[in-house]
């Protein structure tokens, strides 16, 4: 959806854009890493209004370590339409990691936050908000978080037998009742 509540158009692609694309993360896959970010970075400066090359783009920087160079793939695979739902979490994902490991928590903190708004029951989000809010100095809802996660998705039969229980002191770690 877009700002104003409508559908976002789903860009139509070149057949030989997306060709390159796939050849390209098949690289990224296949552990030639950074022959897919050079095959990308070029692909992204021809074809600037592709979101999901952006995303893959950042992918192939952040894999490489290139973190800086990552955020502003990340950023504009985010504001371009077009991403799947699955490339939207972990474009989502990956920013918010990607801040926290530069030691930009708060970002880290706003970006997990949206896309946990947006992907409330994503597990993996969350996890990574915990990180994210533990770096921010926010230890108390880090662990609240993370406890809440570990209750919703553990199937560890001791875990989940003492669900109810974790999941109201994850609410008030404080509570010792």
């Amino acid at each position: 959806m877009n700002a104003a509540g409508l559908p976002e158009e789903t860009p139509v692609r070149d057949p030989a854009v997306a060709d390159q694309l796939r050849k390209a993360v098949r690289l990224r896959e296949d552990g030639r890493t950074e022959e897919a970010r050079a095959q990308l970075v070029r692909l992204g400066a021809a074809h600037p209004e592709d979101a999901d090359v952006a995303y893959q783009t950042a992918w192939a920087h952040d894999v490489l370590g290139l973190e800086a160079e990552a955020v502003a793939h990340y950023r504009r695979a985010l504001a371009l339409p077009g991403l799947s739902e699955a490339d939207r979490r972990g474009a989502l994902l990956g920013l918010g990691s990607t801040y926290r490991v530069l030691g930009r928590a708060e970002e880290a903190v706003t970006t997990l936050s949206g896309g946990v708004r947006e992907f409330p029951h994503d597990a993996a989000l969350r996890t990574f908000l915990a990180m994210a809010l533990y770096s921010a100095g926010r230890s108390k809802e880090a662990l609240e978080l993370a406890l809440t996660v570990v209750a919703d998705t553990s199937a560890d039969p001791g875990v989940a037998a003492y669900g109810r229980a974790i999941r109201h002191y994850a609410g008030d770690l404080d509570d010792l009742s």
